[in-house]
């Protein structure tokens, strides 16, 4: 089985051709239209897949996108990176290519991915999260993945680590995604860079995120506090993910994930602080395996999980 894989971005549509060993075959990148053309996006994937089709043949269309989203439907209900609302991207696409189509939100198709193809392979309970522009997760127990009534849960981003700390884009104080994300580590840097003149950062006209891993690594004092705090906070959340889900892995995608010879110590170093001591041993804190991929290789984990089980 082939499938046309679509890691659908608010920046960048990727697209590639996946056989059920996680081969990828074909692979192209587009930018994504303006947002709120999801009738645009439907032609330009249209498109892609005729290219591809002169190639290899598929069978179905999985994609990961960003947002709410109905997954028995294929309905996006609401996707703010897209400026989406209520857009029925499968029945859509599979009226213009004539294939089925799967979509399903774009941090569960990267525990997918992790399950079928990455660090996930051999274990049936597993927590991802991915720490990019904002912090996403999915969870796999007992080989199903978690999705709760609405096929909205597992927003593992959005747990609150610190009560009285910075606001979220959602709207909440203190969720994981104000702390940890790319954007987040950033800030905290930048927040604080002027008490600390002889910092490695302080030289930057613009910090980001890998700017404070590589201060960090080079022993830079304001990188040091920042880090202790996002570690901190990371260690709080994955203490809840341990205790709510009993996983055998967690596996940290995304961006920060390059950064993960200083992100995972420092987090581990803090999880027994947030575990009830029955817990501590009893999992393991791992990098994707899928990195650069892991977009395109979970969007078809979306098909594999439906028609290979």
């Amino acid at each position: 089985m082939k499938v046309f894989a679509v890691d659908l971005g608010g920046t960048f549509i990727k697209v590639g051709v996946v056989d059920e060993n996680g081969s990828i075959l074909w692979k192209r990148s587009v930018k994504t239209p303006p947002p709120g053309n999801p009738e645009k996006v439907v032609t330009a994937l249209n498109e892609l897949l005729q290219e591809s089709q002169r190639e290899f043949q598929v069978s179905y269309i999985g994609i990961g996108c960003p947002g709410s989203i109905d997954r028995d439907r294929g309905l996006v209900r609401y996707s703010p990176n897209l400026d989406w609302h209520d857009f029925p991207l499968a029945e859509s696409l599979s009226r213009e290519t004539g294939l089925e189509v799967y979509v399903e939100n774009d941090a569960n198709a990267f525990v997918l991915g992790e399950k079928w193809f990455g660090a996930g392979k051999a274990k049936e309970h597993i927590v991802a999260l991915t720490f990019g522009t904002g912090v996403g997760g999915g969870v796999i127990s007992h080989n199903v993945l978690i999705t709760g009534h609405l096929g909205i849960g597992a927003e593992l981003g959005h747990i609150i680590v610190e009560p009285n700390g910075p606001r979220c884009g959602c709207g909440s104080y203190g969720c994981l995604e104000a702390i940890a994300s790319a954007r987040s580590v950033a800030r905290l840097a930048a927040e604080m860079v002027e008490r600390y003149p002889d910092s490695f950062l302080a030289k930057k006209n613009e910090i980001a995120a890998e700017d404070v891993f590589e201060a960090f690594r080079k022993g830079d004092t304001l990188a040091k506090i920042v880090l202790e705090r996002v570690s901190h906070a990371v260690a709080r959340a994955v203490g809840a993910y341990v205790q709510f889900f009993n996983p055998q892995l967690i596996v940290f995608g995304g961006g920060l994930a390059r950064s993960s010879d200083v992100l995972i110590p420092l987090v581990k170093e803090k999880v027994p602080l947030y575990v009830m001591p029955s817990f501590i041993g009893t999992f393991e804190i791992v990098q994707s395996q899928l990195l650069e991929d892991a977009g395109i290789k979970g969007a078809a984990s979306i098909v594999f999980q439906r028609k290979l089980i």
